[in-house]
């Protein structure tokens, strides 16, 4: 790593910083407009984001550096953290009054579109703050889609290079380079993004409430503006709505584009789309039934199960109602949901369905080598084989996810924190799920009760998974540091 890389790292993030402070002024002349006294803070925190992004981009000279993946690891480690450093700003020094680790927990959660809180109160908050929350989640959404679709398949991080070709067959012609896709990908999270508001208004959500939690939904972050979550609206069509749209963050966003390039081709070999529908497909009936058997009605154990099995496997973190309460087996549902998540390219986190699906296939070829060892069984996945490198780059990630999950889960019961709500903390926060499943940090509770070091480290938790851990591990290495 040289000098002139890292001041390079530095001139993207004085960039980034740039952005965010504009994005600031939003909530700021919300605020203003409506004379709320907050809008001062926005304002006061974007002069000080963009002094200091200015700053890092002034301090920067010459050409850039040959693009290495050592500068990408490095970048998008520290764009994360330094992005949530600056975004704390506004909560930190407005009428909320949060300390530095309350407010940076938050920002975290937002930009990683975890959704945990530490807030309270909701119902009842500035318009700037709840909006300011929405666009964490919102614009940490498209940081995950072009991180996903551009930058991990180049790092070669868990497995994620399988989809190095995912787009070949409509960019050798439409989308050329990796900026246009991007561009394309971010297009399409945008459409996404206004039809969910416009549906949720049409089904009866408010449009300052409409606009929030399409930008929530379609980054499957899970702020909202209420309290008791879009339980308070209790409407089935509200529901209806927010479930297609969860869903749809958690597909690949270029298999939209794909859909309008090609057509009907788009659904060939598309392995990830299908597994992950027929698991929330089980799922749901799973939960369902459960329900049914502990004496709730069929439609409403229908409609709690098909919203909040949704919510949880997306990644999203809406709730309906406290599923904690379901009983045993829905919590243990619950929590194996947190380690599936969506599918890679999306806006969903955890381990991602792909990954599943490519272990199963590697475990059975195994299994049928053991009775005919001499036969030749290559493992494949969506058409194309699926090679060594590949396999032990995905049993990596496996072992380093399991590994850090008990650590970090071991580190919250240090404090003091009871085992569920330790264990499903951090599961939630890899997952960047949002609820978690015990007394202290259930989906009718925020995470505000929990010890200072315990939110640091769901907050690590949080960034580790966003940024699948082999990227922030790498920056360990000490060759990573030699030239």
């Amino acid at each position: 790593m040289t000098a002139k890389s890292l001041q390079f790292v530095l001139f993207i993030n004085g960039i980034l910083l740039c952005i965010l402070a504009t994005v600031m002024l939003i909530p700021a002349a919300v605020d203003g407009f409506l004379g709320d006294s907050d809008w001062h803070v926005f304002t006061l925190s974007s002069a000080t984001t963009f002094a200091a992004g200015v700053s890092l981009v002034l301090a920067y000279r010459g050409d850039p550096p040959p693009s290495g993946s050592r500068s990408g690891y490095l970048l998008t480690a520290v764009s994360w953290v330094l992005t949530a450093l600056f975004g704390s700003l506004p909560l930190m020094f407005s009428s909320l009054n949060l300390s530095f680790t309350d407010a940076f927990f938050e920002t975290m959660s937002g930009l990683t579109t975890t959704g945990s809180t530490v807030l309270s109160g909701l119902d009842s908050m500035a318009p700037g703050l709840l909006l300011w929350r929405s666009l964490l989640q919102w614009i940490g959404g498209v940081g995950i889609v072009v991180m996903a679709i551009v930058l991990l398949p180049a790092l070669r991080v868990g497995g994620m290079e399988l989809f190095r070709t995912e787009s070949s067959d409509i960019s050798e012609k439409t989308v050329p380079q990796a900026y246009r896709l991007a561009g394309v990908t971010a297009l399409v999270y945008l459409g996404l993004s206004v039809a969910c508001a416009i549906s949720m208004m049409a089904a009866g959500m408010g449009p300052f409430d409409a606009i929030n939690h399409a930008m929530t939904t379609l980054a499957t972050g899970g702020y909202s503006t209420k309290d008791s979550s879009v339980g308070f609206f209790d409407s089935v069509p509200i529901e209806v709505v927010t479930e297609v749209f969860m869903v749809s963050g958690a597909l690949p966003l270029i298999f939209y584009a794909r859909i309008i390039l090609l057509g009907r081709r788009a659904f060939q070999n598309e392995w990830q789309v299908g597994g992950f529908l027929k698991i929330l497909a089980v799922t749901i009936g799973l939960a369902a039934v459960w329900n049914i058997t502990q004496g709730m009605p069929v439609g409403q154990a229908i409609r709690q199960a098909a919203f909040n099995v949704t919510s949880i496997l997306t990644d999203t973190g809406y709730a309906t109602t406290d599923f904690g309460t379901w009983g045993s087996f829905a919590i243990g549902l619950f929590f194996v949901l947190y380690f599936i998540g969506g599918c890679a390219g999306s806006t969903a986190g955890a381990i991602k369905v792909f990954r599943w699906q490519i272990l199963f296939a590697s475990a059975r070829r195994q299994i049928r080598l053991m009775s005919s060892p001499h036969r030749v069984l290559v493992v494949r996945y969506a058409g194309r084989p699926v090679g060594p490198d590949m396999m032990e780059s995905v049993r990596n990630f496996f072992f380093l996810y399991l590994l850090t999950f008990m650590a970090l889960a071991a580190g919250v019961m240090t404090t003091g924190v009871d085992f569920l709500s330790s264990t499903t903390a951090i599961a939630q926060a890899m997952a960047n799920a949002g609820p978690g499943l015990g007394p202290l940090v259930g989906p009718a509770t925020t995470f505000a009760a929990l010890p200072a070091v315990a939110k640091w480290l769901i907050a690590v938790g949080m960034l580790l998974g966003r940024l699948e851990l082999a990227t922030v591990y790498v920056l360990f290495a000490g060759c990573y540091w030699r030239r």
